[in-house]
């Protein structure tokens, strides 16, 4: 069969990271998966652990910089070698450096303007073009990109963008069988770095954060309802609903006060 040869995979970016993961342990049992990440080495170890858990599902992995635009191109050609087409997207890939815009260098800014927007933007065009019959995008976006957010500005900035982008689309698509949601999670449990800033936060961190594989779940139920946006857990419904009432200024005068205190790099 056509499908079978060509695969048609559910494709993730930023797989090898814990929610990329979950994505893919997810997707697994509906039986092909394309993984991309920065890190082949550990591409390939999450491709053991999958095959481990469903033998028969096919994984197919091609380690790429999605910062830079000639790594994206060889990807891109790998695919069109091979024929693979695709039924679902899932961008993950991002980078969460918080800390004053001052403070960033050219390079960090450009870095993560790209992973967290253009990245996404570049492999979803690609994908819409092998997509065969329809086509579900998940966004990972962020609860963060709901409010402008001193001392987190360049993230929230391209989260917002990012599901702003994922709301035009899905109506561009709509009556051409693509769905699209953008997903806006709070804190997600992954690396230590994440857990310790988690608990940092006090009961807000820990209202607001869930489990990758409760994220994952949540995400795949919203875009096969075609959602324009999900934001798992009741905690991050709340806060992104509920201080609407409040002038803007003033929440951002108590988002500062907050994330001041708190400086992360990343990568």
């Amino acid at each position: 069969m056509q499908t079978e040869e060509k695969g048609n995979f559910t494709f993730i970016s930023g797989a090898t990271g814990g929610v990329g993961r979950a994505f893919a342990f997810a997707c697994a049992p509906e039986g092909a998966l394309f993984l991309t990440g920065r890190s082949g080495e550990k591409l390939a170890a999450l491709k053991e652990a999958l095959l481990a858990d469903f033998p028969f599902c096919r994984v197919e992995c091609c380690p790429a910089d999605l910062t830079d635009g000639n790594s994206r191109r060889a990807m891109y050609a790998y695919i069109e070698e091979r024929g693979f087409t695709f039924r679902r997207l899932v961008n993950v890939a991002g980078a969460d450096i918080q800390k004053a815009f001052e403070k960033y260098t050219e390079e960090k800014l450009v870095f993560q303007c790209r992973v967290n927007l253009e990245a996404a933007l570049s492999i979803t065009r690609f994908v819409l073009g092998r997509r065969e019959n329809g086509l579900e995008i998940i966004n990972i976006s962020s609860v963060s990109g709901v409010y402008p957010m001193p001392y987190f500005a360049v993230y929230s900035a391209t989260k917002a963008a990012l599901t702003s982008f994922s709301s035009s689309l899905r109506l561009e698509l709509k009556k051409k069988g693509v769905k699209v949601t953008a997903i806006e999670p709070g804190g997600i449990y992954t690396r230590p770095d994440v857990c310790k800033d988690i608990e940092g936060q006090g009961l807000w961190g820990k209202l607001s954060a869930k489990k990758p594989e409760y994220v994952a779940k949540k995400s795949l139920a919203a875009v096969k309802k075609n959602k324009r946006v999900c934001r798992p857990g009741f905690w991050n419904k709340f806060i992104a609903a509920v201080p609407r009432v409040l002038p803007l200024g003033v929440r951002m005068r108590f988002i500062a006060r907050r994330w001041s205190k708190l400086e992360k790099d990343a990568f």
